[in-house]
């Protein structure tokens, strides 16, 4: 085996045990856990492929895990589990939880295999366009925030804060500029990734906040029977759903691989109300829907990834500006802005093939490990899971690997930069619904579009 593969295998292995774990805990959003822990990564000094197999992996494995809250509990496991959560409530009130669930893992893990290699071609065909767009690409920033912000929740109040936050975040890099004869990126990138924590924390600390956190007793949660998942230790996802949904998984999987600009949770609504419009009966229409839904979240998550990645190197998604920033930039490891002006990162370490070669090893391995497991002992796990498992200390361990990253790359000022940027950034998310992808997309305008501007 060459060391590529075998960091390729061992990162993987290593990423979907991770956040396989991770995504069993409800409420654990993926810019806050899937971005630092890869950004952790990089700076260790992981080589390329094993960067990458690590991120499509970890993904991949989440998004399996995070059914099992979603169908079992009625909790969202994540941000991009919401659109799932109606239809796994209504198979749930049937009876019939566990069919939500081998429904959503089968329709995920046959999206995953088809994404990557639709993603991949079609970054292909746009590659030639990426000389144009790093041209101009403070520009090109500057339209694609406008672009995401207009998809948020926020619509119209994201757009608006894109300015004020990218200021903001120009005067605290210049702040540190000044003290620290150089300027910040991770810190910036850290800060944005966990503001809704940071929020929390603050909300947590204030007396009339706190009031709103106050619980009477533990919370109460029901969880579904258990049922055998057959004698195979790897059950065939193609027989677990039959040939319609089958052909609808992958028809959209197969059209949502080939975009990179629309959230995946507004892609996941989208292809959901298009296939359900089409089915009367309401058992076919619900188990449909949540292989459907699962699998366009897995097939938007992996082309929002790989496109902008391999044909352009820039961060031009929701998704690469958020969770996968890490493998864009990275100072001083990854960079999108280096000193001849061009981007040193995934995009110019990697070949096409490499890209689909190691991203099927990441899925692949997702299937091999976390498929299984999750077929089979969902039931166990998520008792286990609620339980045993202090949310709140998950989110503490999240800020202190955080904490120590900023401190790494700029002592107490970082730090702060990181902490300021987070409390900011985590009420424009909770007050005006302006999501992470937005306030990224807001910090590379500040980076490469404010300084044009202010000349």
């Amino acid at each position: 085996m060459t060391p590529d593969l075998l960091w390729a295998l061992g990162m993987g292995l290593l990423g979907a045990v991770v956040f396989a774990a991770i995504g069993l805990v409800s409420g654990t959003d993926e810019t806050s856990t899937l971005a630092p822990v890869t950004l952790l990564v990089v700076l260790l000094g992981v080589p390329p492929a094993g960067v990458l197999t690590f991120f499509i992996a970890g993904a991949v494995s989440k998004h399996m895990t995070h059914a099992i809250p979603t169908t079992l509990l009625g909790i969202p496991g994540d941000t991009t589990a919401v659109p799932l959560l109606d239809d796994a409530t209504a198979l749930r009130r049937l009876g019939a939880p566990h069919i939500a669930l081998r429904k959503a893992l089968a329709g995920g893990l046959v999206a995953a295999f088809i994404a990557v290699p639709v993603a991949v071609g079609v970054a292909s065909l746009l590659a030639p366009l990426a000389g144009p767009i790093k041209t101009v690409a403070p520009f090109v920033f500057g339209a694609a925030a406008i672009f995401v912000g207009y998809f948020s929740p926020g619509r119209w109040a994201s757009i608006a804060a894109i300015v004020p936050f990218a200021l903001l975040v120009t005067g605290l890099n210049t702040v540190a500029t000044d003290q620290l004869d150089k300027s910040l990126s991770i810190s910036f990138f850290l800060g944005i990734a966990i503001g809704p924590l940071v929020v929390d924390l603050l909300i947590a600390s204030s007396r009339n906040g706190r009031r709103t956190l106050e619980r009477t007793g533990p919370r109460p949660f029901w969880l579904a029977p258990d049922s055998g998942a057959g004698r195979r230790w790897i059950p065939n996802p193609l027989r677990i759903l039959d040939r319609g949904q089958a052909a609808a998984t992958a028809a959209a999987a197969g059209v949502t691989s080939t975009t990179f600009m629309l959230s995946p949770v507004a892609a996941t609504v989208l292809a959901g109300e298009i296939t359900g419009s089409r089915i009367r009966h309401p058992y076919r229409r619900l188990t449909t829907l949540m292989a459907v839904k699962n699998g366009t979240t897995e097939s938007t998550y992996l082309a929002e990834t790989l496109i902008p990645l391999v044909a352009f190197g820039l961060p031009l998604s929701p998704v690469a500006a958020g969770p996968a920033a890490a493998l864009f930039n990275a100072p001083p490891v990854y960079t999108v802005k280096g000193p001849d002006g061009g981007v040193h990162n995934l995009h110019t370490l990697l070949s096409s093939w490499q890209f689909l070669v190691f991203s099927l090893i990441g899925v692949a391995i997702a299937g091999l490990v976390v498929y299984p497991f999750a077929m089979r002992y969902a039931r166990a796990a998520s008792g286990w899971v609620a339980r045993r498992i202090s949310h709140e200390a998950l989110i503490g361990a999240f800020v202190a690997l955080i904490a120590v990253v900023a401190w790494y790359e700029g002592g107490p000022l970082a730090l702060a930069v990181s902490l300021t940027v987070g409390a900011v950034g985590g009420l424009a998310n909770r007050m005006l619904g302006m999501t992470s992808g937005v306030q990224f997309m807001a910090y590379y305008v500040a980076v490469l579009l404010v300084p044009l501007v202010l000349g």
